[in-house]
């Protein structure tokens, strides 16, 4: 019997980079192609591609425009489309939101969890607290504020399904189940994927910073060609709009809480008047740059939003929140494997669920590229599987404990004043005073209040400049090398957008956006499929074949010949054939020293596995002898037989 058969060792490149496995990665060198570095020659005085930059900014510009011409005729033909989607395809957006999140939980489970979105050396820019501020505030902060309140008045009154009576205890569940479900783990699952796919191709494959470049593995080139473009275009309107939405959603909270406090008339010269205001603290944000701008407003936001929630918490009926702060976990989980494949094929509730969840569905796909991309930006140097256990468990565990508290607190007031909340939010539809309801009947509510519409007001300023950084991206395909005037301009273009829309009226302004965001949300849904597919392949392509996952390591690529040079390399332990490369046999002389064909010098440590001599003493003296300096990969076979 042989003194010892080592184990099958993968061969690879001599140069070596640390990975995130603890063991050893292949470095790949890639020559430069010609032109590989050309950067978009400036258009107009603006650093950016001149498809993309006109495509979407012309888009924008003759939506707003003619939807202030064509008025309420404009307003039936969104109408009747969006309803058209809503009414024939809602299962489908149902079923295929529930299958991403299945999508990334196998990912998360799979080999793949170990690859970082980066470099294997890299690290994370920023703390886990700092990073959950940053990934909440640029994400759906603003959206709880506004709905935190409302959203479970609207569904215990207005139950969901039909054979539950209103205001009743089963209907509480059902109104935090159907809560929970549209603002936890599916939502930011949306978030999430576009985040993730984007994350591993720029800051790993080190493509740019657009939407396009998360299709590398099913374009190939043209992702730089026609094709891209296309998207890049898409995914800059669906920003846009995406955030237009929020925005005007915020402005009418805003309103609202100014007329609450000071009288302030709920009027479009005040609603964009204060569009302009939000719009210029959000440009002096973005010109301090992600880490003093965004990250500090941030941090503060995420400060105030706490201790608005402690402060319901203790003033409110305390035991009664924490013991149904508690409950919320387990509804969410009672209800979750419902709800999330619940289409209403019986047809008990007719319309709900278009308006409601799938309305939610469209407009975060709509939004999904900027969240995604911000997500993606503050999250390099995590892994996979870091990445999505905390996009999708965080936010998720903090917006149970949010509607928990804000929400039953409502109901609570409700019910102890019947028609207090109902009846202004629910019956007579105004939403946006939700918040400052509950407040009107808590202690110091002019003090609360205003510390709520600075809470409201923050999140919008990070929402908006955290929209113009990632639009700036898409547009010129440079991450931190763009002037600031640029993303200033993407910040005045969100705001004036959703201004323009409100000089129709509040209500159908902001009614026809939401229209056109379903309408807009339509294509994007369908990409996210081939996003996935898309993330598989690229990952699968990169990854080495054996125990540990080791991947390429890639140079900036910024052109469709950089693109097919980096692709054209096999993985580490392959031929350019794609066939698994020969590992040498090993042999010994009549000493017992090991014999081994090819170019390979011995000397340094050893690691030996498999069976060994039963003498401790020669054992020991072979793992002393036998060193390796040096591994030289042969790159032919003709190389292993010489």
């Amino acid at each position: 019997m042989d003194k010892f058969r080592p184990s099958r060792i993968i061969t690879s490149e001599p140069e070596k980079v640390s990975s995130s496995g603890g063991g050893n990665q292949i470095k790949s060198k890639v020559d430069n192609t010609p032109g590989g570095n050309k950067r978009n020659k400036p258009f107009l005085g603006i650093k950016s591609d001149p498809v993309i930059f006109l495509g979407a900014s012309l888009f924008i510009v003759v939506f707003v425009i003619a939807t202030i011409l064509l008025g309420e005729r404009a307003r039936v033909a969104f109408t009747d489309i969006a309803q058209t989607l809503l009414t024939n395809l809602g299962w489908m957006y149902i079923g295929g939101v529930s299958v991403m999140l299945i999508f990334l939980i196998a990912v998360f489970a799979s080999r793949y969890g170990r690859v970082k979105l980066g470099d294997d050396e890299d690290e994370p820019e920023h703390s886990l607290p700092v990073w959950f501020a940053m990934l909440f505030a640029g994400g759906v902060g603003a959206v709880l504020m506004f709905w935190g309140v409302a959203e479970p008045i609207n569904h215990v009154y207005n139950v969901p399904r039909a054979d539950v009576e209103p205001l009743s205890e089963a209907a509480i569940n059902e109104a935090f189940g159907f809560t929970f479900y549209h603002f936890c783990i599916h939502m930011w699952t949306i978030l999430a994927l576009p985040g993730l796919a984007l994350g591993y191709f720029i800051y790993k494959r080190k493509l740019p910073p657009r939407l396009s470049s998360v299709f590398a593995p099913v374009l190939g080139g043209r992702i730089y060609s026609t094709p891209g473009k296309l998207i890049d275009i898409l995914s800059i309107i669906g920003t846009t709009f995406g955030i237009a939405v929020s925005v005007g959603l915020g402005v009418l909270q805003i309103n609202a809480g100014m007329h609450k406090l000071w009288g302030v008339p709920e009027v479009n010269w005040v609603q964009l008047l204060i569009i302009v205001l939000i719009t210029a603290v959000s440009c002096l944000s973005v010109a301090s740059g992600l880490d003093k701008g965004i990250k500090l407003l941030s941090n503060i936001n995420i400060a105030m939003a706490l201790a608005l929630l402690v402060f319901i918490l203790v003033t409110g009926p305390t035991l009664t929140l924490l013991r149904h702060t508690v409950e919320s976990f387990g509804i969410y989980a009672d209800f979750l494997p419902k709800n999330m494949f619940w289409s209403d094929s019986f047809n008990d509730n007719p319309g709900w669920q278009g308006k409601w969840t799938v309305f939610y569905w469209a407009w975060t796909i709509c939004w999904s590229p900027y969240v995604g991309m911000f997500v993606a930006r503050i999250s390099k140097g995590r892994s996979v599987r870091e990445y999505i256990a905390g996009v999708l468990a965080l936010p998720t565990f903090f917006s149970v404990v949010w509607f928990a508290i804000m929400g039953r607190a409502g109901i609570e007031l409700e019910l102890s004043n019947p028609g207090i909340l109902t009846e202004p939010v629910v019956v007579n539809g105004d939403v946006p005073a939700a918040l400052f309801n509950l407040l009107a009947a808590y202690p110091w509510t002019g003090f609360v209040s205003a510390f709520s519409l600075i809470v409201v007001v923050i999140f919008f300023i990070t929402s908006i400049d955290s929209a113009a950084l990632v639009n700036d991206m898409f547009a010129t395909g440079e991450e931190n090398q763009t002037p600031t005037s640029y993303r200033v301009l993407w910040a005045v273009v969100i705001g004036a957008v959703a201004g323009a829309l409100l000089i129709i009226s509040p209500e159908s302004g902001i009614a026809t956006l939401q229209e056109v965001v379903i309408i807009v949300a339509f294509p994007f849904f369908l990409v996210q499929f081939v996003m996935m597919y898309s993330l598989i392949k690229g990952m699968s392509d990169d990854s080495a074949a054996e125990r540990q996952i080791r991947t390429r390591k890639w140079e900036k690529t910024d052109s469709a010949e950089k693109l097919e040079a980096h692709e054209s390399r096999p993985a580490p332990g392959y031929d350019e054939e794609g066939n698994p490369l020969p590992t040498p046999v090993l042999e010994h002389d009549e000493d017992g020293n090991i014999v081994i064909p090819g170019n390979v010098v011995i000397g340094g440590d050893l690691g030996v596995k498999g069976d060994m001599t039963d003498d401790a003493e020669e054992a020991e003296d072979m793992q002393r002898r036998f060193k390796v300096v040096e591994h030289i990969r042969p790159q032919t076979r003709e190389e292993w037989d010489t």
